[in-house]
C-alpha cells in the first residue's frame, strides 16, 4: 500500500536511510510500513526478488573503500556460478586490511588487500575483476564447476550465455600468474586442478559439461569450437568434434527448440555436414544427467564405427 505522503523522486525506488535525511524525510516517513527494509540503513518501495533487485537496494550502502568480492562480483560479472541465486544468499563484500568488514545481516563482509584484485566500476559501483571473482568464490566450487567459470574467462565468444558484455578477455597464463602471486587461499587447489582442464573458445556452460562428461567417461577429447569446410568454404562450426573421425557432437539449448529460424538453421547444417560424411551426435539437457548412459554409448559406437 502507498502512504499517503509520497517520498521525494530523488530518492528512487531504493535509498540510504541518510541520503532520506539529507533530503528532508523524517523518520515518521521513511520507517512507516509501506517501505521495506532489505538491508540495516536502507529502504524499498518494494520488496527484492532478484538478484538484480537485491544489488539495487545493496548499492546506496556500499562504502568507498568496499568492493563486492565472490559470489557476488562474479554474479555481477556475469559468470556461470552454478548455483543459482536465492534470497537467503548474503551480499559478499570485501575492505581492506586495515578496515574492518561489514556485519549485518544479508552480508557476508571479508578483508582483502588491495593490491590482490584490480577494481572495476560496474554500474556505478566496485567490483573486484573477473578473476579475482573466481579466486574468491573458489571455496564453493568443485573441480568441474571450476573449470566451466575459467572457460567463460577464456573465451572470447560474444553471444556466451548471460556473460556481461566489456568482460576483460583473460588467458590461461593470466590465471597462472594469478595462483602463483596468491599462493594458497581457499579453493586454490581446486583452480588448480580446473586450469590444465580449461579451454578457449567456448560459447557454453553445457559445451563444457560436455566435454568434462567425455573425459570423465575415458573418451579422447573433441576439439572445441571446430570449422568444418568443403575446399574454402564455410558449412559449420560444430560444438565438440573429432575431426579425423568427421564426428560432431552438439548441445541443442532451448533457444534451438523455441526459434523456428533456429530450429531450420540446425537440421540445415547437420544435413550439410551429413552430406560430406559427417556422424552428427546431438545431445540435450537429460543427456547431461540421467541420459548420459546412452549419450556416451553412442558416442563410442561412432568412434568404433570410423575406426573398425
Amino acid at each position: 500500500m502507498r502512504h499517503r505522503i509520497p517520498l521525494p523522486v530523488s530518492l528512487g525506488e531504493h535509498f540510504a536511510v541518510r541520503t532520506a535525511d539529507a533530503a528532508g524525510v523524517g523518520r515518521w516517513r521513511r520507517d512507516t510500513p509501506d517501505l521495506h527494509r532489505p538491508f540495516h540503513g536502507i529502504r524499498s518501495a518494494s520488496a527484492p526478488l532478484t538478484f538484480a533487485e537485491t544489488m539495487a537496494c545493496h548499492r546506496p550502502r556500499l562504502k568507498e573503500h568496499q568492493r563486492y568480492v565472490g559470489r557476488t562480483a562474479a554474479r555481477l560479472w556475469g559468470l556461470p556460478y552454478p548455483k543459482a541465486w536465492s534470497g537467503k544468499d548474503p551480499v559478499e563484500v570485501a575492505v581492506p586490511l586495515d578496515h574492518t568488514p561489514p556485519k549485518t545481516t544479508g552480508v557476508k563482509g571479508r578483508r582483502l588487500s588491495l593490491d590482490r584484485a584490480q577494481t572495476w566500476k560496474l554500474d556505478g559501483v566496485s567490483v573486484i575483476d573477473p578473476v579475482a571473482a573466481l579466486f574468491t568464490c573458489a571455496d564453493t566450487l568443485t573441480v568441474d564447476e571450476a573449470v566451466i567459470m575459467i572457460d567463460a574467462l577464456l573465451t572470447s565468444a560474444s553471444d556466451y550465455p548471460d556473460r556481461r558484455p566489456g568482460l576483460p578477455l583473460v588467458s590461461a597464463a593470466e590465471i597462472s600468474e594469478r595462483l602463483d602471486i596468491w599462493r594458497a587461499f581457499p579453493g586454490s587447489r581446486t583452480i588448480r586442478a580446473a586450469l590444465p582442464l580449461a579451454r578457449a573458445n567456448v560459447e557454453s556452460p553445457k559445451e563444457t559439461e560436455t566435454r568434462l562428461l567425455m573425459l570423465g567417461a575415458g573418451l579422447p577429447e573433441p576439439a572445441v569450437q571446430h570449422e568444418v569446410y568443403d575446399r574454402r568454404r564455410f558449412i559449420a562450426r560444430v560444438d565438440l568434434a573429432y575431426p579425423e573421425l568427421k564426428i560432431a557432437i552438439e548441445y541443442e539449448g532451448d533457444g534451438h527448440r523455441t526459434s523456428k529460424e533456429q530450429w531450420r538453421r540446425d537440421i540445415q547444417r547437420q544435413r550439410d555436414l551429413e552430406d560430406r560424411g559427417w556422424i552428427v551426435i546431438r545431445l540435450t539437457q537429460q543427456d547431461l544427467g540421467s541420459g548420459s548412459a546412452a549419450f556416451l554409448t553412442r558416442i563410442r559406437r561412432a568412434i568404433l564405427a570410423r575406426t573398425a
